[in-house]
């Protein structure tokens, strides 16, 4: 029994509505997104595009990785990028969480003029549970995914037993590439959501 006079036993109706509607982890599949910044504030950028996630329902963030600084790829005359790996549990759909994607890359104005270009957040669906797909709107895994350092070197950090479906373990991927133009940033982090 509590003894602030303004708390009420939760009726049991009311546990029972709560339970059913926390079904957001009901058989989760496991996600990988990478996250990429190179304008702005790009660490609190990141920072928030990890939080928009966790804020997302259906979805948990189970792991950030470290953050790297990147040179530049494709388009070379630009400002280095932060980024990361986030490894999440989620009941959404492939589509739904590219949405989500889109939705967290719109909230931080990120501006698509040229491919390749500088950007305020750039989220990308690296993989998704064992998938393999070609649907253009959603190609799983993601088609540059096991060619680039930026991405490889943090999933590897946070998931050293990782495997990028259809291609192998993400070790022996980035044993393969290298770790040339990415740098550890151990004077940074990023916080796991509570």
């Amino acid at each position: 029994m509590s003894s602030d006079p303004t708390t009420q036993p939760v009726p049991a109706a009311v546990e029972r509505q709560v339970d059913a509607a926390d079904t957001t982890l009901h058989n989760p599949k496991r996600a990988v997104v990478s996250l990429g910044s190179n304008l702005g504030n790009r660490l609190e950028t990141i920072q928030g595009a990890v939080d928009a996630l966790e804020d997302t329902p259906g979805l948990r963030v189970k792991a950030v990785s470290p953050v790297y600084e990147t040179a530049p790829w494709g388009v070379e005359d630009q400002p280095n990028y932060f980024n990361a790996v986030v490894l999440i549990k989620t009941t959404l759909p492939p589509s739904s969480l590219l949405e989500r994607a889109g939705a967290i890359e719109e909230a931080f104005h990120r501006v698509r003029t040229e491919r390749w270009g500088a950007r305020t957040i750039d989220v990308d669906i690296v993989a998704y549970q064992d998938i393999v797909s070609d649907d253009p709107l959603l190609t799983l895994p993601h088609p540059r995914a096991h060619q680039r350092a930026f991405v490889l070197a943090p999933w590897h950090d946070v998931d050293p037993d990782a495997e990028l479906p259809g291609l192998g373990p993400v070790a022996k991927l980035l044993e393969g590439v290298g770790r040339g133009g990415v740098t550890p940033r151990e004077d940074i982090e990023l916080r796991l959501p509570e």
